[in-house]
């Protein structure tokens, strides 16, 4: 647990009920937030430019649509000492990769869609590997090489995150009716939105994610689930509850990335996936404007 973030927790106290408060600021999770590097800076991750990779892998494909574009790599080994409460390895570089729906004339897929999966791909290559720069094949983008640091920062979870909406099971009915109202948010979701834009695009590894429509970890359990489950199904929130943010890869005027209208990217995983780096069982959801 991270000590709690002051603007955060005055936030909090200013939009929500004092008690809803509380629980939210009980919640506050420590994540990175990756920027441009200064000069000199250790680098710990990048968007774009071309891959490291072996010479026996396999690009990643979506049968029938082409291969998938290269998105992002995070260097495990360079992360701050115990920044973050997520069990990522110690060491070993994951890749990140996306096929854009505007190579595919324009064709929009909706997040919680289960088709969704085979556009995204978390890869994880384990330290002592012989890589070699390798070209995106035809049909893939190449985006723009940005080289980023990272700041150990706070985070809080979105107005729906179900961690939260499990804490309100313990908070007086009137104040549950004051959180069941959506135009009660507006204010909230605006002061949180102020303080992400004073950072900058949000790329983010671990914590909770920055959310543009509702959250994302709903948006994954209803992939999980098949995409045709009612919003107020218990079943849909205990799943949503099994996942957390693995990385957020914002819209990056300097990656020439622009995901639909200003939107992000987000790659999330169970905890005992992450703990026995089962990859392949990570999920994948994506929101705009």
């Amino acid at each position: 647990m991270v000590a709690p973030d002051v603007p955060l927790a005055a936030l909090a106290r200013r939009h929500l009920p004092a008690a809803v408060a509380d629980e939210w600021i009980a919640l506050i999770r420590p994540a990175l937030h990756l920027r441009p590097a200064e000069p000199g800076e250790p680098e710990i991750a990048r968007l774009g430019g071309v891959p490291a990779l072996p010479e026996d892998f396999t690009w990643p494909l979506w049968e029938g649509r082409g291969p998938l574009s290269f998105v992002a790599s995070i260097d495990c080994g360079q992360f701050p000492s115990d920044a973050l409460d997520i069990a990522l390895p110690a060491e070993g570089i994951l890749l990140f990769f996306y096929r854009h729906p505007r190579w595919d004339d324009e064709m929009v897929i909706e997040s919680s869609a289960p088709e969704t999966q085979e556009g995204a791909r978390v890869v994880y290559l384990p330290t002592g590997m012989q890589t070699a720069e390798r070209e995106p094949p035809e049909g893939a983008n190449l985006y723009p090489l940005v080289r980023l640091a990272a700041d150990v920062i706070a985070s809080g979870p979105d107005w729906e995150h179900p961690a939260l909406r499990a804490a309100l099971d313990r908070v007086s009915d009137e104040d549950q009716a004051f959180m069941d109202d959506p135009m009660n948010s507006d204010p909230f979701r605006m002061a949180m939105g102020e303080l992400s834009l004073e950072l900058g695009p949000q790329h983010r590894v671990g914590g909770y994610a920055d959310p543009i429509q509702g959250s994302v970890e709903v948006d994954v359990a209803r992939a999980q689930l098949g995409g045709r489950v009612a919003y107020d199904d218990p079943a849909l929130h205990q799943e949503a509850q099994r996942w957390t943010l693995l990385a957020q890869i914002d819209s990056d005027d300097n990656a020439d990335m622009v995901w639909g209208d200003c939107g992000a990217l987000y790659w999330l995983i169970r905890r005992d996936d992450l703990t026995a780096e089962r990859w392949q069982a990570a999920s994948f959801t994506w929101q705009c404007y």
